[in-house]
C-alpha cells in the first residue's frame, strides 16, 4: 500500500481548500508577469513563508516555469529543517506528497540515485510537519504539467554535501531544481533592507559563504551555488522585499527573495570554451564552464579568428561526429595553430584575435537539373554550401555572402577553392547545403 504525506501547514501557510488554493496561486502567476523572452530557468531559489507575505515573490520564478510545463519530468526540491534536527539530507519515507490540488508521486528513480551517499539519510519526521517544501507544492501543481517529486530536507551538511547530490541529479532540461530559503529573520525594516541586498549580491556573485542569520536556506543556496558556478548558470534577481512590504508590520520583519539560474546561450559557452581551448594549446592559463548538458551533444562547428577585420586562421567540421564541445575545442586550436595559410598564432597575439564560432545544421542534399537550377536555389546570406565532384571539395560558409553577394560569383569561387575553373560544371557534382547559428566576440581594444 502507498504511502502518502499528508498537508501538515494548509489552511495555516496556505489555503486547504482546493478552490480557494486553486484562485489563489493562479492569482499570483498572473500577477508575476514573466517577460515572454526571459530564459527558461534550470534552478530557483523561492521563499517559503504563509502566501500572504511572500506567495508574490515565489511567483516571479514560478511564473517563469510554464514554458516548461511539457518538458520538466521531475522536480528536485530542497529545502531547509526548522523543527526536526538532521545530519546530512534526508528522503522522506513516503510515496507520494499530497496538498488539496493531488498527489504528486516520489521520484523512485532518483531517490535510488543518491540513496548510496553517505550524507543521504531518510527520516519521516523530518518531512511531517516540515512547512519550507510543503509551501512550493501548489506552485508546481499549477505550473508544471506532469512530474515526479524529490524532496530532500536538508539539516547539517556542508555546501560540497548538497552539491554533490545535485550532481548526481542534474540531469537535462527534464530536471528542474527548487531551493527553498527566506532571507534574513527579525530584523528592523531598514536593518533587513541592507542586510538582504547585501545577501543576494552575495547570490548574484556565487559567494556560497551565507550563513543562516542570512538565509535559514542557507545550507542548500550554498550548496546550489557551488553547482550553478560548475555549470556556469547565470544568475537572475527576479525579486526581493520583507514582510514589511507584504504584511505591513515593520518593526520585525523576514526578508524574502526569488533567482532564477538559467544556462547561458550556446554562443555564451561556445565563445569563451574556443577561447581557453587556444589559450591552453599556447601555454597560458585559461578556463571555461564545460558542463552544460547542450555540449555533449554530437555537433559540428567551424571557429574563425580575425585580426583587424582580417582573417587568421579558419578551420571546422561539416558533420557532427563527436560532442559540440570537443569539435569547438579541436577546431579553434586547429584554426589557431595548423591552418596551412597561416603561421601558427602566437601567444602575443591572442589579445588581438577575435575568436568566431559558426554551429553548423545538418547537410541538406540539393536536387537539381543544372547549374543554372541550382543557383535559382541558393538563398544568399544563409546558405552554407559543399561543393563535390570526386575527389574534389570545398565549402563557404554563409558569411561568405557578405564578400561576393551574387550566387554565380559564389559557385565560381566555391568551385576555384576546390581546384577546379570557375566556369566547370558536371552533372555529377553534388551540393550540399545547411545554416549556422553564429556567435562573435567583441571587436579587440
Amino acid at each position: 500500500m502507498h504511502k502518502v504525506r499528508l498537508p501538515a501547514v494548509a489552511g495555516a501557510f496556505y489555503p486547504a481548500e482546493q478552490q480557494t488554493l486553486t484562485q489563489d496561486v493562479l492569482a499570483l502567476l498572473a500577477a508575476s508577469k514573466p517577460p515572454t523572452d526571459a530564459p527558461s530557468p534550470k534552478a530557483i531559489i523561492v521563499p517559503h513563508a504563509g502566501y500572504i507575505y511572500s506567495g508574490a515573490t515565489a511567483a516571479r520564478a514560478y511564473g517563469r516555469l510554464f514554458k516548461l510545463r511539457d518538458s520538466v519530468r521531475r522536480v528536485v526540491l530542497l529545502g531547509p529543517v526548522h523543527r526536526v534536527p538532521v545530519r546530512g539530507l534526508a528522503l522522506p519515507d513516503a510515496d507520494f506528497f499530497a496538498t488539496a490540488l493531488g498527489q504528486i508521486e516520489i521520484d523512485q528513480q532518483a531517490r535510488a540515485a543518491i540513496a548510496a551517499l553517505p550524507q543521504v539519510v531518510v527520516s519521516a519526521a523530518a518531512h511531517a510537519q516540515e512547512h519550507s517544501l510543503e509551501v512550493h507544492l501548489p506552485f508546481l501543481q499549477s505550473v508544471l504539467k506532469d512530474f515526479k517529486l524529490l524532496p530532500l530536507a536538508v539539516g547539517d551538511a556542508s555546501a560540497a554535501e548538497v552539491a554533490q547530490v545535485l550532481e548526481a541529479l542534474w540531469g537535462g532540461e527534464e530536471t528542474l531544481i527548487v531551493i527553498s530559503s527566506d532571507l534574513s529573520h527579525f530584523l528592523h525594516y531598514a536593518q533587513a533592507q541592507a542586510t538582504d541586498r547585501q545577501t543576494a549580491q552575495q547570490i548574484m556573485n556565487f559567494q556560497g559563504v551565507l550563513t543562516h542569520q542570512q538565509a535559514c536556506g542557507a545550507t542548500p543556496v550554498n550548496g546550489l551555488l557551488l553547482a550553478a558556478r560548475q555549470h556556469g548558470l547565470r544568475p537572475e534577481l527576479l525579486g526581493l522585499c520583507n514582510s514589511g512590504d507584504s504584511a505591513g508590520d515593520k518593526a520585525r520583519v523576514v526578508g524574502y527573495a526569488s533567482f532564477a539560474f538559467a544556462e547561458p546561450s550556446v554562443g555564451e559557452l561556445l565563445l569563451p570554451i574556443a577561447r581557453a581551448a587556444i589559450a591552453s594549446a599556447l601555454g597560458l592559463s585559461a578556463q571555461a564552464a564545460e558542463n552544460a548538458s547542450c555540449l555533449q551533444e554530437p555537433g559540428a562547428c567551424f571557429v574563425t579568428l580575425t585580426q583587424r577585420g582580417q582573417l587568421r586562421g579558419c578551420i571546422g567540421s561539416l558533420e557532427a561526429r563527436r560532442s559540440l564541445l570537443a569539435d569547438v575545442k579541436g577546431n579553434a586550436v586547429a584554426a589557431a595553430l595548423q591552418d596551412p595559410r597561416f603561421k601558427p598564432l602566437t601567444a602575443a597575439e591572442l589579445a588581438m584575435t577575435r575568436v568566431e564560432v559558426s554551429v553548423l545544421s545538418p547537410l541538406q542534399e540539393m536536387h537539381f537539373a543544372s547549374e543554372a537550377d541550382a543557383l535559382a536555389q541558393l538563398r544568399p546570406g544563409i546558405d552554407g554550401l559543399v561543393f563535390s565532384f570526386g575527389r574534389h571539395r570545398s565549402t563557404f560558409l554563409p558569411q561568405v555572402w557578405e564578400q561576393m553577394p551574387g550566387a554565380a560569383e559564389f559557385m565560381a569561387q566555391l568551385k576555384r577553392k576546390a581546384g577546379l575553373a570557375a566556369d566547370f560544371w558536371d552533372p555529377a557534382i553534388r551540393l550540399q547545403r545547411y545554416s549556422v547559428a553564429k556567435w562573435h566576440e567583441a571587436l579587440p581594444a
